[in-house]
Order: structure tokens, then C-alpha cells, then sequence
């Protein structure tokens, strides 16, 4: 056995007496345990939230999105589209106008997000199970549809399918100062509400999908386009997907995928998760101080042994040992309670929901928690550097008791 390890867990582990030194000990190992199944629930959160807005983004954004570099528009042709197509992994490509728009119903009235998309939008069956009211269309026959979102829907007190009274779509047009016309300041639409989506408030607040030709049609769009939203076919390499699209349509257009959309977002959410971290591992760091001071303390009580290993041979550095170890018993012992308290919380939130999340949401009733192996890695590892930066003073200091006179 290793001889600087079985002495430390003597010292610990001493069961013929129980003093001030030990309780020290026991108190410091609880502090660390407590600190460090509170970095894992905080992480796990933080990883929860973040596969929570992946979740609601995937279900409105595109795998794969074309976006021009410069400008808001850029032209599509027939020919465009068939070379887009014609890239292996690639199942559908839906053409998109969004832009703003003015919107009445009867009484009210709002500025919302318009979304003109083509047809093959029903295709990607990115929203078939967001749809709380109405049918998924948006055309049937010669009859255009809207599909709104919930928070619009409140807002104007749209009833879906209500034939009676359509929704008016106005939009202002780009036209020279001096135009006296107030008709041609901007055109008018009406379109009937099919069905209403409720993804997140975001969205269901702001947007509107309508037909492409509606609203090419009422923005004078003709062959421009705002982006084109691409589904991949099941079982695509979306990465190597992405670069040939990259290669074909070169620097004059952005092809993002789901994270690249929300760039910010997730960097910013990852930086939060780091500051949450450092944050955490100084309060780590202030809980392990209680370390410190026991195994001074223990140096101290222990003098006469550690004289009497002196008199046997031993070397300064052994003496370190035992200290060190004494340390690590106290903090990693504390770490190891701490992490499987930590996972344990999580699996109960996981399972069981103990934590609500206070809201109506259509999305989860209960706070989301993820548990990544990487957390406890980061973890433990940040515990072992705090291990050794407090623990090797006590053990300088215990190698100065080398001759103390035996009584």
C-alpha cells in the first residue's frame, strides 16, 4: 500500500477520537460536496436551455438556409434552382419573401413578420405539429391561406376559418418623396386564416406565412427573393451538403445551418455557461479554504508523529505526500459525493419535474436540465488544481516539524 496515502487515511479516518481537527474536515468535505453538485445542476441548465432553443429553432428554421452576403434580395431563376437541386442530400428547396408588413382585421390591427413561402413549405413538415387550430394549407384551389401565429392570432381575435371576415394585408412601398397619391403609397391584400402554429412567443407573436405568389404579388417582388430554405433527405451528410452548396453558389451567398442562424445566440449562451464556471469554481475555491486551515491545524497536532517519521527516514518529500493526500481525500471525497448528488438532482428533474418552470409554454411544463460528461470532467478537474493550490502550503509548512523534542 502506498505509504503516504494509508497514513492520511489514518489521520481522516482516526475512529478513536473525534476532534475539532476532524469536524473541521467533515464540515470542509460537506462544503465542497454541496458547491459541486451545484456547479452540475447550473451546468445542466445551462445545457437544458440550450437543447430547448435548438429544439424550438429546429422546428421553425431550415436545416440548411441561402442567404445573399450583400443585400437583402437577390435573383432566382429556374436554371439557380436546378443546380441547387441537383447536389446530392438535397430533398426539397422552398423559396422565401419575408419582410414586414401592416395587418388589419376587423377592428384591430398589427405590424407582423410576412413570410411568403412556396408551396413545397408543407413538404418539410417543419410546423405539422405546432398547428393548434385549422387545417395546415395555403392554397386549396385558387383560395390562398394564412398560417399565423397564436400570439397574432390574440392580438387581432382572428377565428381560423371564418370565411367571413379575411385578413387585410397592407405594405408600404418604396416610392419617390413628393408622391401624391396616397393609393399608390402602398398596396393591399386580403387573404382568409387556415390555421394557427404555436411554437415559441417569438414567433407566434411576429410571423405569418402566407403563399409565395400572395406575396410576391403585394411586396412586387417578381423574381427576388429574401432566402431559400433547403430540407436535407433522410440519412444526408447535412455538413457535406452544406460545403457543396457552398462551393456551387461561391461568395456571393451564405449557406448557414441551424446553429449559424442563431450564431449569436448559442455564443452568447456558452459564454454565460463559461462565466457561470469560473464563477462557481471561486466559490469552490472560497468553500475549499476550510481545507487550508484544518490541515494547518492538522500539521500542527501532528507534529510529534511527523518528528518521530523523520527519526525513521522519512524525507520532506513523503511528509508533502501525506498532506497532499489528506487534502485529497477531503476535497475529491466531497467532489465524488458532490457529482453523484448533482446527477442525481438532474435525473429527479429529468424524470419527475420538481422544478416548474412557472409559465404556460407549449413547449415543457418543467425546467429543462441535460446532463454532458464533459460538466463533470470540467469539474473534477478544476477541483484537482484547487486540491493542490490548497493543500500544498499546509504540507511546506508541516515539513518544518522535523525536530521537535519528544517528550
Amino acid at each position: 500500500m502506498n505509504l503516504p496515502f494509508f497514513i492520511a487515511r489514518k489521520y481522516f479516518f482516526s475512529g478513536k477520537k473525534r476532534n475539532f481537527i476532524n469536524v473541521i474536515s467533515i464540515i470542509s468535505m460537506a462544503i465542497v460536496a454541496i458547491c459541486t453538485a451545484a456547479l452540475i445542476v447550473v451546468l445542466s441548465v445551462f445545457n437544458g436551455l440550450e437543447g430547448l432553443l435548438r429544439s424550438m429553432y429546429n422546428t421553425f428554421d431550415p436545416e440548411l438556409k441561402i442567404e445573399a452576403t450583400r443585400g437583402k434580395t437577390f435573383e432566382v431563376s429556374d436554371e439557380f434552382l436546378n443546380q441547387i437541386k441537383a447536389i446530392e442530400g438535397i430533398d426539397v428547396v422552398t423559396e422565401v419573401i419575408e419582410d414586414y408588413a401592416y395587418v388589419r382585421y376587423r377592428e384591430a390591427n398589427m405590424v407582423v413578420t410576412i413570410k411568403g413561402v412556396s408551396e413545397n413549405f408543407i413538404d418539410q413538415h417543419r410546423i405539422d405539429n405546432s398547428i393548434i387550430a385549422g387545417d395546415l394549407k395555403l392554397k386549396e384551389g385558387l383560395v390562398n391561406y394564412a398560417i399565423i401565429g397564436q400570439g397574432v392570432q390574440y392580438t387581432l381575435s382572428i377565428v381560423p376559418g371564418n370565411d367571413l371576415y379575411p385578413l387585410q394585408v397592407h405594405y408600404t412601398k418604396d416610392v419617390k418623396p413628393g408622391q401624391l397619391d396616397i393609393s399608390k403609397l402602398y398596396s393591399k391584400k386580403n387573404i382568409l386564416v387556415g390555421s394557427v402554429f404555436a411554437i415559441e412567443k417569438n414567433y407566434d407573436e411576429n410571423y405569418i406565412f402566407v403563399p409565395l405568389s400572395f406575396a410576391q404579388e403585394l411586396l412586387d417582388y417578381d423574381k427576388k427573393r429574401t432566402s431559400l430554405e433547403i430540407k436535407c433527405a433522410d440519412g444526408a451528410n447535412i455538413q457535406k451538403t452544406q460545403q457543396q452548396l457552398k462551393e456551387l453558389l461561391g461568395d456571393g451567398f451564405k449557406v448557414l445551418n441551424n446553429d449559424e442562424q442563431h450564431a449569436d445566440l448559442f455564443k452568447l449562451l456558452n459564454l454565460e455557461k463559461l462565466f457561470v464556471f469560473i464563477a462557481f469554481s471561486f466559490i469552490l475555491l472560497v468553500g475549499s479554504i476550510n481545507i487550508f486551515f484544518s490541515l494547518s491545524m492538522l500539521a500542527i497536532d501532528k507534529k510529534k508523529d511527523i518528528s518521530i517519521l523523520y527519526s525513521m527516514g522519512a524525507t520532506n518529500k513523503l511528509i508533502r505526500k501525506i498532506f497532499l493526500f489528506e487534502g485529497a481525500i477531503i476535497s475529491l471525497g466531497g467532489a465524488f459525493i458532490g457529482l453523484i448528488l448533482g446527477g442525481f438532482i438532474c435525473w429527479l428533474q429529468q424524470n419527475f419535474g420538481l422544478v416548474s418552470m412557472g409559465m404556460e409554454t407549449s413547449l415543457l411544463e418543467n425546467y429543462p436540465v441535460q446532463l454532458q460528461p464533459l460538466d463533470f470532467v470540467y469539474t473534477f478537474v478544476s477541483l484537482v488544481m484547487i486540491t493542490l493550490l490548497i493543500s500544498y502550503r499546509p504540507a511546506i509548512i508541516a515539513t518544518r516539524y522535523s525536530a521537535v523534542n519528544q517528550l
